[in-house]
């Protein structure tokens, strides 16, 4: 059995430690998104083209009494054929440490548009729904969530 030696932490490096580790509770705010960070990935995933505000059934609570597990649904009036269709459905949330909350792809086949899921928000924000279509369009809706306790930043 091989033995191993410690290493010991100086005065130095244990200040430096705890000056990080301060740092990171007084400033959470800049590890979270923001519309803009969101707005850019909706630029991304229309190539630049965005997305047209529309009439997308988005249904959320307004005041979620818990962060970890806010219901989501959502349906969109499509004909589901072969030459029009809804491909994918994007969640994004402009207050979580990552924009991206879920995809969801859909094909003529399934016959409608819609899906139910429970997301994880850390705070009051705005949860923005993207639909893309198979003819190259891109439709847009956001909502209003007030988070009251919990949720995955606290």
């Amino acid at each position: 059995m091989k033995l191993y030696k410690l290493k010991t932490v100086t005065r130095r490096d244990a200040i430096f430690m705890i000056g990080a580790l301060g740092s990171s509770i007084m400033f959470p705010f800049s590890s979270t998104a923001s519309s803009k960070m969101v707005s850019d990935r909706i630029n991304e995933i229309t190539n630049g083209k965005g997305a047209e505000e529309s009439d997308l059934f988005l249904d959320l609570p307004e005041i979620a009494e818990n962060g970890n597990q806010v219901k989501v649904s959502f349906e969109i009036e499509s004909p589901m054929t072969d030459k029009d269709y809804v491909k994918e459905v994007y969640i994004f949330a402009d207050g979580n440490p990552a924009p991206n909350v879920a995809k969801f792809t859909f094909t003529p086949a399934l016959g409608s548009c819609s899906a139910t899921t429970r997301i994880r928000l850390s705070k009051t924000q705005n949860v923005h729904l993207l639909a893309a279509y198979s003819n190259g369009k891109y439709a847009t809706t956001k909502s209003k969530v007030k988070v009251t306790i919990g949720g995955c930043g606290g």
